[in-house]
């Protein structure tokens, strides 16, 4: 997840709302969550504005992170607008807290729960960790940050999309080898054009299979609704039933969205099997 781009940065929590103070998004995941976990454990909630009951629970979070002082951090995630952390965090149901240390996850819960259970599951996890980590200060500053990458951030907050695009293009420009603008490049440019598509593109693809630039619109809405899966499964399909510049284009798409995951991820290690079978 390093280098991603935060893909809902148009769609932060507005101040004073649930989980506003603790918001994690995908472009500082690897430094709030997997680096921060080094030092003490980070609590990651994942959650919904529209769920009542996961709002309630990030309440109760916060409420145990404010009074516990500083022994754990509170990360709090929009699930529907961080797809990347969802799928990397294997989640199933919102909400889902889960308790990374070390850079890996301890523990993880999901559904509301009671107060006193949430109090009890905090207390096991901070047991289990007790003497294991590096240990930091409430307070304690965070690794200073790229100030390049700091900008296409800022840019991204204020939805200024082509800022943030120039941003990332000027790294790149100076250090073509750089993999994490790469990165953010790609998934920036993902969802500028995965937002454009009518949400009538899935429909109107299943009613039109062979239509390469319809099937190309409904996997772009596919993956941007976290349904990977479908996604590549729906250019496969069209990569098996047409030929010539057609397939060659369905599957030039189908690789690119390949580069917005890791390449280990078992569903596109899964999809490049199934994409090699349908071209031999």
């Amino acid at each position: 997840m390093s280098g991603a781009v935060d893909l809902s940065s148009l769609k932060q929590p507005p101040a004073g709302s649930a989980g506003a103070d603790h918001a994690v998004s995908v472009a500082d995941f690897e430094t709030k969550v997997l680096r921060r976990s080094t030092q003490v454990p980070v609590v990651v909630a994942l959650y919904s504005q529209r769920s009542p009951g996961s709002v309630e629970l990030v309440r109760t979070l916060e409420r145990f992170a404010a009074a516990d002082g500083g022994t754990w951090d509170l990360a709090t995630v929009e699930a529907e607008s961080n797809m990347q952390i969802a799928q990397a965090l294997r989640v199933q149901g919102i909400p889902t807290v889960v308790a990374i240390a070390g850079g890996q996850p301890l523990a993880d819960f999901e559904g509301a729960q009671p107060e006193e259970q949430v109090r009890q599951w905090l207390d096991a996890v901070l047991d289990a960790v007790a003497g294991k980590l590096e240990g930091g200060a409430p307070g304690e500053p965070e690794p200073a940050e790229d100030p390049r990458f700091t900008a296409a951030e800022d840019a991204l907050e204020r939805g200024d999309m082509a800022g943030a695009e120039a941003a990332y293009e000027a790294i790149i420009a100076a250090e073509p080898a750089n993999a994490e603008a790469k990165n953010a490049l790609r998934q920036l440019r993902f969802l500028a054009r995965a937002q454009e598509v009518p949400e009538s593109t899935i429909a109107d693809a299943d009613l039109d299979p062979t239509n390469v630039d319809l099937a190309i619109g409904a996997a772009d809405l596919e993956l941007l609704g976290q349904q990977p899966e479908a996604a590549f499964e729906r250019l496969i399909g069209v990569i098996k039933r047409t030929a010539g510049d057609d397939r060659t284009k369905a599957r030039t798409h189908l690789l690119e969205l390949f580069e917005l995951f890791d390449p280990a991820e078992a569903f596109v290690v899964a999809a490049r099997r199934k994409l090699a079978a349908a071209l031999y």
